[in-house]
């Protein structure tokens, strides 16, 4: 078994949907780099993490998992496709709450070293989000 296998999983479950922020600390290294274009103003490594959580939850207090694709882990990598779900009942990058509900995807991949996530890249689908909260006009 990959020593990667359930640590996306995981920040899914337990940090996203359960807001278990100390947890950020125990699957990512000091030394964290994520390479994904995060949020205006998220700074990087573990801080970065939270930061993004912190939004995401504010902006949609109840976020699920509404699916996880199967991860595909080989040595110390680890990669899967999540689809989350909320409804819009906080501000997000400076748009007020609208109620209205939200599917959206995310794709990640991570490097694991000793047990923990040490890289991590990813998209997460921000204009379908935007386009759901009427911030951009559906094309």
């Amino acid at each position: 078994m990959s020593e990667g296998i359930g640590l996306i999983e995981r920040f899914y479950k337990d940090v996203i949907e359960s807001g278990n922020l100390a947890l950020v600390d125990e699957l990512a290294t000091d030394s964290y780099v994520d390479h994904e274009m995060g949020l205006p103003g998220q700074p990087q490594g573990r801080d970065g993490v939270k930061f993004f959580v912190n939004t995401m939850r504010s902006a949609f207090p109840d976020i699920k998992v509404k699916e996880i694709a199967p991860s595909l882990s080989a040595e110390n990598m680890e990669a899967c496709h999540v689809v989350l779900t909320g409804t819009h009942r906080g501000e997000l990058a400076g748009i007020p709450a609208t109620g209205k509900s939200v599917e959206f995807d995310c794709t990640d991949i991570i490097r694991v070293e000793d047990g923990k996530v040490a890289e991590h890249w990813g998209t997460t689908d921000n204009m379908s989000i935007m386009r759901q909260i009427g911030a951009m006009a559906m094309a």
